[in-house]
């Protein structure tokens, strides 16, 4: 979480552009988010991120775009 935070927004924005970055991208800061800060929302938005996948990324790309951090991950 915190290595996605520190990138630069078109960095962030690319990564989760790309069909199939975007989904390894939510996973890896799902699941770090996670171990840093075990919660019910970091949990729900990593089941989120695995169910739903590429769209689950492009709803963060707007979200990101508009709060400068993901969706349930902050």
């Amino acid at each position: 979480m915190k290595w996605f935070n520190r990138q630069s927004r078109i960095l962030q924005i690319i990564l989760l552009l790309i069909p199939g970055v975007n989904w390894i991208t939510e996973i890896f800061v799902r699941v770090t988010a996670l171990f840093q800060k075990p919660s019910l929302r970091n949990l729900l938005g990593f089941i989120l991120a695995l169910v739903v996948g590429f769209a689950f990324g492009w709803v963060d790309l707007i979200w990101v775009l508009l709060f400068n951090h993901l969706i349930l991950c902050k």
